[in-house]
């Protein structure tokens, strides 16, 4: 922050409305023009417009937001996301006004009197502003005031006919005296001072400091401060970090998948020597993929150890031969494209991101345990012929039924975030130890019959209409005689949810063959989860 002639501090604060939900719909996380909402911890964070107007506001929880506007589209808060895909307004802005500090994703402030001074006045200062997001077809507000807080007030109440507020010079204490304390972003101070009676800046800020630090403490004399329009906050352009992402740009845009994987090649190579030069090595990488179209795949890919050249132009490969990927899908998909296949539209740019980093030199080797590099290189090496997911490694998982206890994940890529967790839970009315050796990824259709040769069914008290006598393990096979028999055990999951329900019940069965089956029976019919050999 710097100051004008007359002593007083002056700063230009840049605010997107809505940026979490913005960035989502940037990502492609979440469509445009439709309802939707920002989740986090369980409630809504930021909506759009025609979510507000059908009465979803901030702080509702999922189910009540969903039972006010049954058309909901949400997605869940991601600081890593808001923060990359602000970047490109920062690039924007530095070039329109250098010097930007960025205060969160989609708040940001610059010194107003170097940049009133180059263009002009401080009107024209705040139009360039709101002219470079104008160009990247963002919507903004700008306020200009004595001090950061005063100014991002400013911007924050400006609307959309008059995009930018400024305010004179001292005039910041009374356009701060009338706004609610809660404006001072902290909760715990806000409710404390309006239980005490004051509601508003100016009376916060009539107080005296002294028994204001008394009273609340250092932090408190802080919130008394910016109260007050001396926000002690100074301006401090960002320091732009080295680029590290590299971009490949097809002109005219290629079609073919082994294309495109020969062209890349050179931006991989870059991309792994200037993250070598500055010591670091990728362990996460995102590939983002663009057409024609404008339509954008988007896709962040692990390593165990660290990305090469050859590791880059894989995993740029296989995200051209299984499509655009749902980023909230935790299954990988299993149909491939060949590499002399078209693709739906010609891809014009690539984009490589390090979204991870590491040390280089403490990515090597780990002397005792971990993966044998000899079977790591064989591995890839067949994922590279084969396709993405033709080598998978089992990783524990949680879920009542025995298929969703263990996740086949593609050989190098880690589990969702929260696996290790689930596979901790209790997870009620799972089956009891010991667990069947052999367990079908998909259940297997089986007949159970009793004496009369009707369908062996369950009461609507969970008893058996009919014991089970007889068993057929598949089309083929011959009936078996039930020797002994167990349950059934209900299955309910999931019963406020419409399209995840599930109502089963669980049987275990021993046939003349001497071999023990656990069986799963839903909507009159039954099916062979494992076997127990």
């Amino acid at each position: 922050m710097s100051g004008s002639g007359n002593g007083v501090t002056r700063a230009l604060v840049v605010w997107f409305p809505d940026w979490p939900l913005v960035a989502a719909q940037l990502a492609g996380e979440l469509p445009d023009r439709v309802p939707a909402a920002v989740m986090e911890k369980g409630r809504v964070a930021v909506c759009s417009a025609e979510a507000r107007n059908a009465g979803v506001v901030r702080g509702l929880r999922l189910r009540e937001a969903q039972s006010r506007c049954p058309a909901l589209v949400v997605a869940p808060a991601d600081a890593a996301r808001d923060a990359r895909e602000f970047e490109p307004t920062l690039l924007r802005f530095d070039e329109a006004l250098p010097g930007v500090q960025v205060l969160r994703p989609g708040l940001c402030a610059l010194r107003a009197r170097g940049a009133a001074r180059y263009y002009g006045s401080e009107e024209a200062a705040g139009g360039a502003a709101l002219e470079a997001a104008s160009r990247l077809g963002l919507e903004a507000r700008a306020g200009i005031a004595d001090s950061v807080f005063a100014a991002e007030q400013a911007a924050r109440r400006a609307d959309e006919l008059s995009p930018l507020l400024v305010l004179a010079a001292g005039a910041s204490p009374a356009f701060l005296a009338p706004l609610p304390v809660s404006v001072l972003g902290d909760p715990q101070l806000g409710s404390l001072l309006i239980r005490l009676g004051i509601r508003t800046l100016g009376d916060f800020a009539a107080l005296p400091p002294s028994d204001v630090r008394s009273r609340f403490g250092a932090e408190g004399l802080e919130a008394h401060a910016r109260a007050q329009g001396h926000d002690a906050r100074a301006v401090t352009p960002r320091v732009p970090p080295p680029p590290l992402d590299r971009v490949a740009d097809f002109e005219p845009g290629l079609d073919r998948v082994d294309q495109i994987a020969f062209a890349v090649r050179p931006t991989a190579e870059d991309f792994v020597e200037g993250l070598r030069l500055q010591g670091l090595a990728c362990t996460e990488l995102r590939v983002q993929i663009t057409d024609d179209a404008d339509q954008r795949s988007e896709r962040c890919w692990g390593h165990p150890q660290h990305f090469g050249a050859n590791d880059v132009v894989d995993r740029v490969r296989w995200q051209l031969q299984s499509g655009p990927t749902d980023p909230r899908a935790h299954v990988p998909r299993t149909t491939w494209r060949s590499t002399g296949d078209g693709l739906a539209a010609p891809v014009v740019q690539i984009r490589l991101t390090p979204e991870r980093t590491d040390q280089l030199g403490r990515r090597g080797q780990a002397l005792f345990g971990g993966v044998d590099e000899r079977l790591d290189h064989g591995l890839r090496r067949l994922q590279s012929m084969l396709g993405h997911g033709s080598v998978l490694h089992p990783v524990a998982s949680g879920g009542r039924l025995l298929a969703e206890r263990c996740l086949l994940l593609p050989w190098g890529e880690a589990p969702p975030s929260g696996t290790a967790a689930l596979s901790t839970q209790p997870w009620p009315g799972t089956v009891p130890e010991p667990l069947p050796a052999t367990v079908f990824p998909e259940p297997l259709p089986v007949e159970l019959v009793d004496d009369a040769g009707s369908t062996v069914r369950v009461g609507p008290r969970g008893d058996l209409v009919a014991p089970p006598t007889w068993f057929r393990p598949g089309p083929r096979e011959d009936r078996r005689r039930v020797r002994s028999w167990a349950g059934p055990w209900p299955l309910r999951q999931r019963w406020w949810d419409a399209d995840q329900s599930r109502h089963a019940e669980r049987f275990q069965i021993l046939d003349d063959d001497g071999e023990a089956w656990l069986l799963l029976g839903e909507e009159g019919a039954w099916r062979a989860e494992a076997r127990y050999d």
